[in-house]
């Protein structure tokens, strides 16, 4: 069984797809998390049906995520 933590581990400076609460998907580099999957994401976009949207670098609260994809 993989752990969540060892995965972040080994996704630090990937590109990931992350799956929010509110059903927003955000695209980014993950540059850092802690204990609490608290993440930060640089280089982020916010994708929806036919819209693109540049965040930049965004800190996220753990919480709010669904599912994590690496790519």
């Amino acid at each position: 069984m993989v752990m969540p933590l060892a995965l972040m581990e080994k996704t630090v400076n990937k590109k990931v797809s992350l799956l929010l609460k509110d059903n927003r998907v955000l695209e980014g580099k993950l540059t850092g998390y802690d204990e609490y999957m608290n993440m930060v994401l640089e280089d982020t976009e916010e994708r929806n049906a036919d819209q693109v949207r540049r965040l930049g670098t965004v800190i996220l609260r753990g919480n709010n995520v669904v599912s994590i994809s690496p790519f």
